[in-house]
């Protein structure tokens, strides 16, 4: 589409009660990145209240709505998602207004591919829209949803703010909060959420016809008690923690294992573990409604009241079929209705087995079939090819889901967001617990392929030619892994982990595969780069096929004021708990290598770190660890995968977390976007 333009979306699709909109972008230094908003018009152009106003300290609507999914990494970016149910929009909402803000003053020029894509709910891509002239702004509304008498029509918009996300919302009505009331309101949610953990998680669990839609963010209007004035909408953004109670153990030795909601003692084979994972997911996910919403938003389903079912018997010509799970969500008396295959260890997922879900599905009027394995999905690769009829009406959304992100969002719950009573959160802990033991079966991607060993020795005698389809299974393996240490880190820091894929514009998935396939050939080269929220600079990862090594490193860029022997001193002296056998390198102007030596040896001897010609230019440091690669192919002790995790582990928590006592974060400080 072009700007100015629109489309009814009965025209696009018979699917469009329920739609995905995407706003994506790219960033050349791999660090650039916004967040999104939704408004809800009435027909004079405003809010109807501040609840109308979506973004990251208010994501869900109760009615199922709207819904932000969050961000997930693209080839060039990342991507973030809005789910709206257009069926439940209520019907004195004349206008829905998408828009995406950037903050710290920055601006959406320093950005590269900026678009917007729409989808029906079968997954369906229906129309793009790509975002120009847009230097100056630090804010966009790329497009919006309005109503034509009974139909739905989309505008392509691309309409800039300079005073970003506060003033666009103001301009829609909407009353942004100043910044007194806003530390006072941080403060009052710290102390609820304190006062909510305190409390000893026990009791039964909520009953499974209590459940609701997630709950909205503000407290509703009329109720038996008196209300507290609703709050004005924060564009500061609020992170709300889960503190972990330590409590001292009743056990009378460290022999004695604490009982557990989920014994894994009894799992003998491939199929009881199975069983035994999906029926756990599965129970906890229809008794703690964070978690069931969260793992199914993205696959369409709407907000309400769910219930899970195991091992059912479906019919399927002559011989009936047993998915290994059921989901079913219902609100406003209509069912949206999932189908899940499950596999653990490392087991594949069979194509005739999905194949026969997909049928299934379509025949009755199912929304979607969820796999459920170790693997993890890539862009542009599907992990089972199945076969579409075009002939049904019907449409079915087929959907990956990895372990690794099971686990990756029960940590953010329990550990960083919070969920809402204590029960919930000891369902979390058993649910983690359970995926994270050795004999769950749920450990995530572990295994590197029976390319690995092939690939590696080829590297090493040299005779891996380019074109060869055994490194590209190695390119393949390569990225999930990637994508899993991205899931793992940013679990345990409550951040935002993601790859950064330095791609030229319009390059596809498969080409840029390729590409890599054909540097580890010539090379022996794994290269790879994360962006982690709130540091300094983008964390790389190299593993060397042919020294065996592995190298993290990270980029910071040097203060702008100060005298570079003060720089060197200063950065010697943050690094004093970091690891001795840290490189650090002088980044000079021009490229041309600088000084480097150990942390060991330059501890005493700082100045060593300045370049001899004084009229060289510093740039910034780059800090780098090394540590063996693991031999095998695997997670095991001596396994790369094993080590790979451990590289990044290390200098995360040896290095990176050490930097802010040299450079202030880069990443954008959303408490300043309260005074905008």
């Amino acid at each position: 589409m072009s700007k100015g333009s629109n489309v009814a979306l009965t025209a696009l699709s018979e699917n469009v009660g329920s739609l995905i909109v995407s706003l994506g972008w790219g960033s050349p230094s791999g660090e650039g990145d916004a967040d999104v908003s939704v408004l809800l018009l009435d027909a004079n152009g405003k809010v109807r209240s501040d609840a109308d106003f979506y973004f990251y300290n208010n994501p869900v609507a109760a009615d199922g709505s709207v819904q932000l999914l969050g961000k997930t990494p693209t080839v060039d970016g990342s991507e973030d998602r809005i789910s709206f149910d257009l069926t439940a929009v209520s019907a004195d909402v004349d206008r829905i207004v998408v828009a995406a803000s950037r903050y710290d003053g920055a601006r959406f020029g320093q950005l590269e591919n900026v678009r917007l894509s729409l989808a029906d709910g079968a997954g369906e891509d229906l129309l793009h829209f790509p975002v120009d002239d847009v230097d100056s702004v630090s804010a966009i509304i790329f497009g919006e949803l309005y109503r034509r008498g009974e139909e739905w029509k989309f505008r392509a918009v691309g309409q800039g703010y300079e005073a970003g996300l506060a003033g666009l919302a103001m301009d829609f009505g909407v009353d942004i909060d100043d910044d007194a009331s806003t530390e006072e309101a941080q403060v009052d949610a710290s102390d609820d959420q304190a006062d909510m953990t305190a409390a000893a998680p026990v009791g039964e669990p909520e009953s499974q016809g209590s459940l609701g839609a997630v709950p909205s963010p503000r407290r509703p209007e009329h109720g038996g008690e008196p209300q507290k004035p609703a709050a004005r909408p924060r564009t500061a953004k609020k992170k709300v923690t889960l503190p972990k109670a330590v409590r001292k153990t009743l056990a009378e030795n460290e022999s004695w294992r604490q009982a557990r909601l989920f014994p894994v003692s009894a799992l003998k084979s491939d199929r009881d573990r199975e069983m035994r994972a999906t029926s756990v997911l599965l129970s906890v996910m229809a008794q703690v409604p964070e978690l069931g919403r969260r793992l199914t938003a993205a696959f369409g389903a709407p907000a309400g009241r769910m219930e899970t079912f195991t091992e059912v018997t479906l019919p399927h010509g002559d011989t009936p079929r047993r998915p290994d799970g059921v989901i079913r969500v219902e609100r406003a008396g209509k069912l949206w209705t999932a189908l899940v295959e499950t596999k653990t260890n490392g087991n594949a997922l069979k194509p005739d087995q999905v194949q026969a879900y997909m049928d299934i599905a379509a025949r009755r009027g199912y929304e979607a079939v969820i796999t459920l394995s170790n693997d993890v999905a890539l862009d542009g690769s599907p992990l089972v090819d199945v076969k579409i009829d075009g002939r049904r009406k019907h449409k079915v959304a087929l959907r990956h889901l990895s372990w690794a992100e099971v686990a990756h969002q029960a940590q953010m719950l329990i550990r960083h967001e919070g969920v809402s009573s204590g029960a919930h959160a000891w369902l979390l802990q058993e649910l983690l617990h359970y995926l994270q033991h050795d004999n769950s079966g749920c450990h995530g991607f572990q295994n590197m392929g029976p390319a690995w060993v092939p690939v590696r020795n080829g590297v090493d005698d040299e005779t891996l030619c380019q074109g060869d389809a055994r490194a590209l299974e190695v390119v393949e393996s390569w990225e999930r892994l990637i994508r899993q240490v991205c899931l793992g880190l940013g679990g345990e820091l409550g951040q935002k982990v993601l790859p950064v894929q330095r791609a030229k514009r319009g390059t596809d998935p498969a080409a840029r595969r390729s590409n890599l396939a054909d540097q580890l050939c010539l090379e022996g080269l794994l290269q790879a780069e994360l962006r982690i929220e709130g540091t300094p600079g983008v964390l790389a990862i190299s593993a060397d096929l042919r020294t065996g090594k592995l190298r993290t490193s990270i980029e910071i860029s040097a203060p702008e004021q100060g005298y570079p022997l003060s720089w060197a001193k200063r950065l010697v002296r943050a690094l004093a708990e970091a690891p001795a056998d840290l490189h650090i390198e002088t980044l000079v102007e021009g490229g041309t290598g600088g000084p480097r030596g150990t942390l060991e040896r330059l501890r005493p001897e700082p100045a060593d770190l300045l370049p001899k010609d004084s009229s060289a230019q510093i740039t910034g440091f780059r800090l780098s660890l090394f540590k063996g690669m693991g031999s095998s192919r695997g997670n095991a002790e001596s396994g790369f995968i094993r080590s790979v995790d451990e590289a990044v582990h290390r200098l995360y928590t040896g290095v990176v977390v050490h930097l802010d006592r040299v450079t202030p974060r880069r990443a954008p400080s959303r408490e300043k976007m309260a005074t905008v």
